[in-house]
């Protein structure tokens, strides 16, 4: 048995709680986006980027849509320092993007950073130092007064270089190990340092309160935030910025709800990389908001594409239920999920809404680049006749009746379970084809028909019956009436024509029409068939002799 006894709480609530965040249902706005892929997401890879692969990233983040990029810590590495003297000496750095650096509150690591990020347009000196109670006692054996001393002195050694460097640099200060520290002790270290730093309206500062690690349950973290958001010095110059890592999987939960109470700014990775279980995962929180209609000011609309370039660059794999961007996370291979889809596609397309409200999607898969075809409806043998006719209607324009569609739903899922294995759309129009469409054999192969108008409609139907050729006369209220009647007569065959639809199958001038056609026979068994022409009667017809050839056999 595991021993549970070994682990307290290592956590400090707030020691006051207002709980105003409770009261709101809903982030209704973006916050400030900081990218730290770069830096806290490329230190936890295995490999870590090479330059070249570096300046993809970085234009991968510009593209999405960042303007605030931690590019590193550049006093930690050479690729690293290059990196960055790289983006200022190329100009790589768009106008409206701000790069930001990290560094330790440390004397010659924060002189090394100047000289890294000299001449750039536009930076964020990230400074911090660990204030927890564990480091403080374990690691830095020192005291509160003494830790809050290193962070006032590094405060007091940015606030001089930014003078006297080329720059014009912005400033971020972070209490690391937020969550293992008392937050009033925190917020004591965050009011010295934006004492030093003097911040205005017109140029704040960042107070940056990170889940180093996670300890507590989200709703400890948002009391702490709405704690230190109402007591900070110079509020109305401070940006107040949460870093949360995803320890115990409620990363996202945290961000939300530190949005909800005073939290102004995110810094976050692609798809939650980053230290042990990562960073919270920008794509989810962005598309978090989007979802609830709000505009989250980053772009995901070609998630394949983001997908790709991070698999590549970081030999890191998107999971396939990756919220949002898995390949599978709109994927519904059971039947009564297809179903419900299916209709619910149909209710947008039937009532021109633009509201979105399909069943078990929470967002339109097109918006981040997938298709209905290939990547919501999949099928298996789970799948249900809702789906597998979707399919079939959407990506092909075959829309077939629907006891006609239940037959079909049981022909593919018989071919998926005996393959075990997952069918493509053209695998499922391929049954399709085969099993209905313009069937030729083992019955009747026809050749053509005419008609002449009286009374009542007559038809004279050429056919073949293994291989001899024979014309069959009929007549009837309408011309598939009267080919009907030929055929019964003519192949002696005892049936009822239970079921006839019709529709064009495509929009151009030359547009074939599809037919689709039920026969019962004595038995008590049915068979269909479908056909397609350019003239409907053709293709009505090509129907009835298909179902004709698919009349089930008497068994041996």
């Amino acid at each position: 048995m595991m021993d549970a006894s070994k682990y307290a709480p290592g956590y400090y609530p707030a020691p006051e709680n207002e709980y105003r965040w409770v009261r709101k249902d809903h982030i209704e706005q973006a916050p400030a986006w900081c990218s730290v892929d770069l830096r806290d997401g490329n230190q936890a890879l295995v490999v870590p980027m090479s330059l070249e692969e570096k300046i993809e990233f970085f234009q991968l983040l510009v593209r999405i849509g960042f303007k605030e990029i931690e590019v590193g810590f550049p006093a930690a590495s050479e690729t690293e320092y290059e990196f960055l003297r790289t983006l200022i000496e190329q100009n790589l750095i768009p106008e409206d993007v701000t790069v930001q650096v990290l560094t330790q509150c440390r004397d010659h690591i924060i002189r090394r950073t100047f000289e890294a990020v000299k001449g750039a347009p536009r930076a964020v000196i990230h400074f911090y130092n660990s204030t927890s109670v564990a480091q403080r006692e374990q690691v830095f054996r020192k005291s509160k007064e003494e830790i809050k001393q290193i962070a006032v002195e590094g405060a007091k050694l940015v606030k001089q270089l930014s003078q006297e460097y080329e720059g014009n640099f912005l400033f971020e200060y972070s209490p690391e190990s937020f969550t293992g520290t008392e937050p009033e002790y925190a917020l004591e270290v965050c009011n010295a340092v934006i004492d030093v730093m003097e911040p205005t309206p017109d140029r704040p500062m960042i107070i940056n309160l990170p889940v180093t690690v996670e300890m507590s349950l989200p709703h400890i973290y948002a009391n702490q935030i709405e704690y230190c958001s109402d007591r900070l010095h110079r509020r109305d110059s401070v940006i107040l910025s949460t870093h949360p890592h995803n320890d115990r999987g409620t990363g996202i939960a945290d961000t939300e709800l530190a949005l909800l109470a005073g939290a102004q700014r995110v810094e976050c990775c692609l798809f939650g990389n980053g230290e042990r279980t990562g960073n919270v995962d920008a794509i989810t929180l962005a598309m978090n908001m989007y979802s609830h209609g709000v505009d989250p000011k980053l772009d995901f609309s070609d998630m394949p594409a983001i997908c790709e370039v991070y698999e590549r660059i970081t030999d890191m794999q998107v999971s396939p239920r990756q919220p949002y961007a898995g390949s599978l996370v709109f994927a519904a291979f059971s039947g009564s999920h297809q179903d419900a889809i299916a209709k619910g596609m149909h209710h947008r397309e039937e009532n021109s809404t633009h509201q979105w409200t399909v069943p078990y999607l929470p967002i339109d898969p097109h918006d981040v680049s997938r298709t209905y075809d290939a990547d919501v409806i999949r099928i298996n043998s789970q799948s249900g006749k809702g789906g597998i006719g979707y399919i079939l209607e959407t990506a092909y324009g075959y829309n077939m009746p629907p006891k006609m569609r239940e037959h079909f739903g049981y022909t593919v899922k018989a071919v998926s379970d005996h393959n075990h294995a997952e069918l493509k759309p053209d695998e499922v129009f391929r049954i399709f084809e085969q099993t209905y469409l313009n069937r030729q054999s083992p019955v009747v192969e026809f050749h053509e028909a005419h008609y002449m108008q009286g009374k009542q409609m007559r038809a004279t139907v050429t056919v073949a019956v293994d291989g001899q050729e024979y014309e069959f006369f009929g007549s009837g209220n309408g011309r598939i009436n009267a080919v009907n009647n030929a055929l019964k007569q003519g192949l002696g065959l005892e049936y009822t024509l239970d079921t006839y639809t019709e529709h064009a199958l495509d929009t151009n001038s030359s547009s074939r029409a599809a037919s689709y056609v039920g026969l019962s026979w004595p038995d008590g068994t049915t068979s269909w068939g479908a056909g397609t022409d350019t003239d409907v009667i053709v293709s009505s017809v090509k129907a009835l002799i298909s179902a004709i050839n698919n009349r089930p056999q008497p068994a041996d």
